[in-house]
């Protein structure tokens, strides 16, 4: 195959709008004769003339043409090429992944996603929805730039391989049936339900919080049944087969058959945090996407 050199297809395409050697090394701050040197040497490369003499001076070939129509082609797409490189480097364009819990999803990532199009359409956002311990693993492995998990589940913030980004405080609600004989009860607090029958998952991050969050008001919550998904959970509540906390980025589930009260005298959270590897969070693109979630996070 011809090995083909953009510097000295350039010189051509000099020569070609400027016309003459002299003013060609002018417009590229060459020598006359390093021009008509390199001009020798494309000639030997492609194996044809491109230089005929005219007079005092020189013109194109048809070969010369010939091989400046399809070197336009390339020269167009090397602008293309540069100007998305000049977006990517400014955090305008690539792509970023991301793991994500559930209910961040649509709660955080998805607005920011939403954000990110308008401002930087050739800015590409994958998202993976991931638990806790598998996003970090995903990150970990290099196969996610940022995960969207629990404080409580997330690398230390003295961990050495990754950053971690506060995003906000999520408030947990407690969903009632509607017929609770507590659903309109003033000052509820989370040791008034205590001898309820409760409903969250057999193990994992939601199980350890709810159960945190009942022994920090003074009791251990029994577990009517056990489900690890919103839809599922505020089913049973409705049918009025137990009470949950519910994280209020999850409450938008909820139908009318269930009430969501707010324990105003010792509301309990869960912190929703972001995490990068170290050093990733200066890359424009992750760093664009990590600003558009804080943005959404704050509005919340």
């Amino acid at each position: 195959m011809t090995e083909w050199d953009i510097k000295k297809l350039q010189i051509l395409r000099t020569l070609r709008d400027r016309g003459t050697v002299t003013a060609t090394a002018e417009a590229l701050l060459m020598t006359p004769s390093a021009v008509s040197q390199q001009l020798t040497n494309l000639s030997k490369q492609l194996g044809v003339r491109l230089l005929e003499a005219h007079g005092r001076r020189v013109r194109l070939t048809d070969a010369a043409h010939l091989v400046l129509r399809h070197a336009e082609v390339v020269f167009a797409q090397l602008e293309r090429a540069d100007a998305e490189l000049t977006g990517y480097l400014q955090g305008e364009a690539g792509e970023v992944r991301v793991g994500a819990f559930s209910t961040a999803v649509p709660a955080l990532v998805v607005p920011a996603v939403l954000r990110l199009r308008a401002a930087y359409p050739a800015l590409e956002v994958r998202v993976r929805e991931a638990e806790a311990a598998e996003a970090y693993e995903l990150l970990s492995a290099g196969q996610v730039d940022l995960a969207l998990s629990l404080a409580a589940h997330a690398p230390t913030a003295r961990d050495p391989g990754f950053s971690r980004v506060p995003l906000l405080a999520d408030p947990l609600d407690v969903a009632l049936p509607a017929g609770h004989a507590l659903a309109a009860a003033p000052g509820l607090r989370l040791a008034d339900l205590s001898g309820e029958r409760w409903i969250f998952g057999g193990s994992g991050p939601w199980s350890e919080i709810t159960r945190a969050a009942c022994e920090a008001a003074g009791f251990v919550p029994e577990q009517a049944h056990s489900a690890a998904g919103w839809t599922a959970i505020l089913a049973m509540v409705e049918a009025g087969m137990g009470i949950a906390l519910v994280p209020r980025m999850a409450a938008a589930e909820r139908s009318s058959g269930v009430v969501m009260r707010v324990l105003e005298a010792d509301q309990p959270r869960r912190h929703v945090v972001a995490a990068v590897r170290r050093g990733a969070e200066t890359a424009p693109a992750v760093s664009r996407l990590l600003a558009a979630l804080r943005e959404v996070a704050a509005r919340r």
